[in-house]
């Protein structure tokens, strides 16, 4: 691309350690460190940090892995500042990578860190600026040609970006919390959700239509003012053009929208066969768990592995529970980037039950997962929002289950509604326990319609014997969604509900611990039925033995 290799310290690599999260001791391994930019084929200057394995030659070829990202400006990442100046890998595997000899690239999409350009939101423009870099590293010197993608949230969004545009020299692709359809990561059928670095019931959610105003704020930071000045100058290219444009389509709530058609990359994802690893929480706040698990079920034939289990927007190094994920993965990458003769330990795809057990799947939804049908009650409920009150909902409470039936998949309710269309409907799903004490499964939300289908966020979850199947239709769950209260009556003329249930319980047969988002969940997402729901002969609805 004709990009200049710009040494630090006139000419002459840095020996520096990893940067480590405030407080937190710096680890002992070093490596050579410099920068460069790339051109896009659109003009873009995108800034790139490369770092190498401490004691190897400039010129020996030796497999990269690579993060493409709006977070790793040498100012600031996330959570500290980077006193010491230089390339941010909090929460990226670089240290593993380094250790096992790897060249380690970070690359800063346009409009961020010291790349010039228009942030892009997942577009077209952000996915030539992955084909850009990926083969930039496959071509250098210092390359065996083959590079994997990684990372977690919207550093796997670009890792999707990169399955869908399939870059010469991108060998496999490992993507956490990933977005695969910008619409749906702010939206849900038109509804606006709330998001949160905390569960949902802290305070301090925020609308989905704000998020974009935050990235142009990320966008904006200024460099330190050591940086290069071709940095320095990139940090502060930002438009008033382009950040109207930015603010235009992420506050946009409809889905025809051409912006959002072109930023879901399920289509271009569909019959891959670029090995990819991905990882995906069912209680997590951010990339929440639906659309993923359809590009999952989309990939075509290949090495792919999974994880997707009870933990929040993170992957699973040190966050869920197992001492296994980060030999899994950096084997993976060993196998299809490095090229060694090695396999992949663990089954295709590792589960995370709500029970705390975990187990081993062929795919997910799991091949015997049937949709079992449940009559809910009907009945009226009042579109208001903030204000609580038994007429805003309608409860419906099986019977206590004899044998555990596990939920495993994705959930839908059919519903025929009469109401505005300015007012909403949530469904939601509760284990009961014997006690009353009602924790959530599941929920989804949809403008009302007089037809309406409301989509269910995933779960793998063993209902247990004694335990009881709850479900709520209401307007909107205020810490959940951002929706003004349209105060009309919706009355549910009928209500069916479509339950993915496994053939055969699971036994969890993989030794494992619990996340801590799991128990949080146990705690935090619970609270106590009373009476006037769980024994009120009008709440009881018939929950089928599956066949």
């Amino acid at each position: 691309m004709g990009a200049v290799v710009l040494r630090v310290l006139a000419g002459v690599a840095l020996l520096v350690g990893l940067a480590a999260p405030a407080g937190a001791e710096r680890p002992d391994l070093p490596f050579t460190w410099w920068q460069t930019f790339l051109t896009t084929p659109d003009g873009a200057r995108l800034h790139v940090d490369i770092l190498r394995p401490p004691g190897v030659a400039d010129d020996a070829k030796t497999p990269v892995l690579m993060t493409v990202s709006p977070y790793r400006s040498h100012l600031m990442y996330i959570s500290h500042p980077l006193i010491e100046g230089g390339p941010s890998t909090e929460n990226l595997p670089a240290e593993q990578a380094l250790r096992r000899g790897y060249t380690y690239v970070i690359v800063d999409l346009r409009g961020f860190g010291g790349s010039s350009g228009c942030p892009d939101f997942g577009g077209p423009a952000e996915r030539s600026d992955v084909v850009t870099a990926v083969e930039w590293a496959a071509s250098q010197p210092w390359s065996t040609g083959r590079v994997g993608l990684t990372g977690t949230s919207y550093e796997a969004w670009t890792g999707m970006l990169g399955l869908a545009a399939k870059p010469k020299g991108l060998a496999a692709v490992a993507a956490f919390a990933p977005v695969v359809d910008a619409y749906s990561y702010l939206f849900m059928q038109g509804v606006s959700w709330k998001f949160s670095g905390r569960p949902v019931t802290d305070n301090g959610v925020r609308p989905a239509d704000q998020v974009g105003i935050e990235h142009l704020a990320i966008a904006s930071t200024p460099a330190r003012p050591d940086a290069l000045p071709e940095y320095q100058a990139n940090a502060l290219s930002m438009t008033r053009e382009c950040a109207a444009d930015y603010v235009a389509l992420t506050t946009d709530h409809n889905p025809a929208n051409p912006g959002w058609v072109e930023r879901n990359v399920l289509d271009d994802l569909r019959g891959n066969t670029i090995p990819v690893f991905m990882g995906q929480g069912f209680v997590d706040v951010n990339t929440r768990p639906n659309r993923v698990f359809e590009a999952w079920q989309a990939m075509g034939p290949g090495d792919h592995r999974a994880w997707f289990g009870q933990w929040g927007h993170t992957d699973c190094h040190d966050r869920c529970g197992t001492p296994h994920f980060d030999d899994t993965l950096m084997t993976f990458f060993d196998k299809h980037v490095a090229g060694k003769d090695v396999e992949v330990p663990g089954p295709r795809v590792t589960v995370g039950q709500f029970d705390g057990g975990w187990r081993g799947e062929q795919t997910w939804p799991p091949a015997d997962s049937r949709p079992l049908p449940v009559a809910l009650r009907t009945g009226s409920y009042v579109d208001r929002g903030l204000i609580p009150g038994r007429d805003r909902e309608i409860w419906s409470v099986s019977q206590p289950l004899t044998k555990t039936v596990h939920l495993s998949g994705l959930a839908s309710a059919t519903l025929e509604l009469e109401g505005p269309p300015t007012a909403a409907v949530t469904v939601e799903l509760y284990d009961i326990a014997p006690n009353g004490r009602a924790t959530i499964l599941t929920r989804g939300v949809a403008p009302v319609r007089s037809e309406t289908t409301v989509r269910l966020l995933a779960q793998d979850w063993p209902l247990a014997p004694g335990h009881r199947l709850g479900a709520r239709i209401t307007d909107v769950v205020d810490d959940v969604w951002s929706h003004a209260p349209s105060n009309a009556r919706v009355t549910v003329r009928s209500a069916r509900l479509d339950l993915p249930v496994l053939a055969t319980p699971r036994v969890a047969d993989i030794p494992n611990g619990t996340p801590v988002m799991h128990a949080r969940w146990r705690n935090e997402k619970a609270f106590q039925l009373g009476p006037d729901i769980l024994d009120d002969p009008a709440t009881r609805v018939d929950l089928p033995e599956p066949r």
